[in-house]
């Protein structure tokens, strides 16, 4: 059993190794999990009493580590929020609800194995994997930072087919992959002559078959659509000090000064971080306040400019409209704040989008409907079981120009299908807002930047990044990095992005992947209990 631990444990280091943000390493998920195989199979093989539970515990292992030690930063995130009391319990939504589902999927792996031959076992735990990845991304503890495929972001040179499959095609090759190396690790121990050579064969096919298509799309890439030039702010201010003791003026004179310092007549767009205007607005008065009118002041330099910026908004109703909607018991009336990216432009259009991917536990309550009964209990301590409001679909920010952005905030870029909407809906460009200041000099932020090029292949779309304190970038649509800024550094950056039209085929279609194999994993699942009691 020791052996099997061991095992686990170098699958956890090198899955660890190959994950972003590490150079040069990601083919290493190719094989990354082969050692994990060969601890199950020991498990299976053997005449051990409860082989399900030490198979739950050494695939357990490999997933906790690797889980923790790829977003050990998360703790930083909420506790700069919400405290060390909030931070512990719900870090361990992303460090173990993540591990215990991955390993879920091989325990059925083993249990759909006691009754089924060997392809359907691997059919089943290929499809157990991403069905759960893919839970991990649309149920309310969604958390789908460690979803195999955005692996592939550490050398985006080889997800090129990604505008095809999204990264859950990601997910099937490294799953494949790993299936097939350890069929051939098995057969080369096994086996004599040259037989043991052709599972070896076959793997090598389905590494370089994949890797091979991916290249030369990589290579025979080309921009399309009309250039547009984009100044991208980085005001680089103390996420710490931004509320409290830097004055809101301040702020707006730092966001303007870098804006013209690299500004151009022709400029159409400039970006600013996620809650970058540092007040909390009424929407409906959005034109009266001060801030607003001095950044209307800016933009009138710039006859074709536009700017979106992160700011802090609020709705008020005279009732309860929405779910996440809270009472104010001094005027009796229910409000919501949100998140939000604003759009001025050169006329009397504001449009706002609301941050709708919250965090779990930190940003929103998972499952608010069902425990809406405690919306009392929480309001006497002063809040709310729905945290921050949202909107529920995705939507597109529109300039006077007819230029279309899809507008992200923070951690939504990690969602494919959210954003490839947003381009369906007539997005050209992606704008990605975020504050990633509050995780420290840490391998998150790099993860951040690294996982959006992976939204750029998927949809062939450029982005543009404003991050608070880095790490801010231009991004092209074949995913390359084509100018980025340094950590912690007050900067902006100017580029011409390309507007492009085109829809590719993950833009039409969504998670196709994901939704098929979650319907086969429950055909598959049901296989076991079938066996187990109703056969017999």
């Amino acid at each position: 059993m020791k052996k099997s631990y061991l095992l686990a444990i170098l699958s956890a280091f090198l899955l660890w190794l190959a994950w972003p943000p590490m150079p040069f390493t990601t083919p290493l998920l190719l094989i990354a999990l082969v050692p994990l195989f060969i601890a199950l199979d020991s498990i299976f093989n053997s005449d051990r009493k409860k082989k399900g539970k030490k198979v739950f515990l050494t695939a357990g292992l490999t997933f906790l580590i690797w889980n923790t030690a790829s977003i050990y930063w998360v703790y930083n995130a909420i506790s700069a929020y919400n405290g060390t009391a909030v931070a512990i319990p719900v870090s361990i939504i992303p460090y173990g609800l993540g591990a215990f589902l991955m390993t879920t999927a091989f325990w059925l792996f083993y249990r759909l194995s006691t009754y089924t031959n060997k392809v359907i076992a691997y059919l089943g735990l290929i499809s157990f994997y991403i069905a759960l990845e893919y839970l991990q991304q649309t149920w309310d503890l969604a958390f789908p930072w460690m979803t195999l495929g955005n692996g592939l972001a550490g050398m985006h040179q080889l997800a090129q087919w990604y505008d095809y499959t999204g990264i859950y095609g990601g997910s099937l090759w490294i799953l494949l992959s790993n299936i097939f190396a350890f069929e051939a690790y098995k057969t080369f121990k096994s086996t004599t002559g040259y037989a043991k050579f052709k599972p070896a064969g076959i793997w090598a096919l389905v590494v370089l078959v994949p890797a091979t298509i991916s290249l030369v799309k990589y290579s025979n890439a080309e921009q399309q659509g009309t250039p547009s030039n984009v100044v991208v702010v980085q005001p680089n201010i103390d996420p710490y000090k931004k509320l409290s003791e830097i004055p809101p003026e301040e702020q707006i004179q730092i966001l303007t000064h870098l804006s013209d310092s690299l500004a151009q007549p022709n400029t159409e767009y400039f970006i600013w971080p996620e809650t970058a205007v540092p007040i909390y607005a009424d929407e409906d008065q959005i034109r009266i306040y001060p801030e607003v009118i001095t950044l209307q002041n800016f933009l009138s330099k710039y006859r074709n400019g536009t700017l979106i910026t992160g700011m802090e908004t609020v709705k008020i109703y005279a009732d309860k409209k929405t779910i996440s909607a809270k009472l104010d018991e001094r005027s009796g009336r229910y409000y919501d704040n949100f998140n939000t990216a604003m759009q001025l432009e050169n006329s009397a259009n504001v449009q706002f989008y609301h941050k709708s991917k919250l965090v779990p536990g930190a940003e929103k309550m998972p499952f608010p409907k069902i425990f809406s009964f405690l919306d009392g209990v929480f309001s006497e301590l002063g809040g709310s079981v729905s945290g921050w409001g949202w909107q529920e679909k995705p939507s597109v920010l529109y300039a006077q120009s007819g230029i279309g952005a899809a507008p992200v905030v923070c951690y939504e870029s990690l969602w494919g299908d959210w954003i490839g909407q947003q381009v369906k809906d007539g997005a050209q460009f992606i704008a990605i807002i975020t504050n990633d200041g509050w995780w420290g000099n840490t391998s998150g932020k790099d993860q951040h930047e690294m996982y959006a090029k992976l939204r750029a292949i998927e949809n062939r779309r450029d982005i543009a990044r404003s991050a608070n304190t880095g790490i801010s970038c231009f991004i092209n649509q074949r995913g390359d990095i084509t100018q980025s800024t340094k950590w912690w550094t007050r900067t902006a950056l100017k580029g011409d992005i390309n507007l492009n039209d085109e829809l590719t085929f993950y833009t039409k279609n969504g998670d196709i992947i994901a939704k098929a194999l979650s319907i086969l994993a429950l055909i598959l699942a049901l296989i076991i209990p079938y066996k187990k009691w109703i056969k017999k």
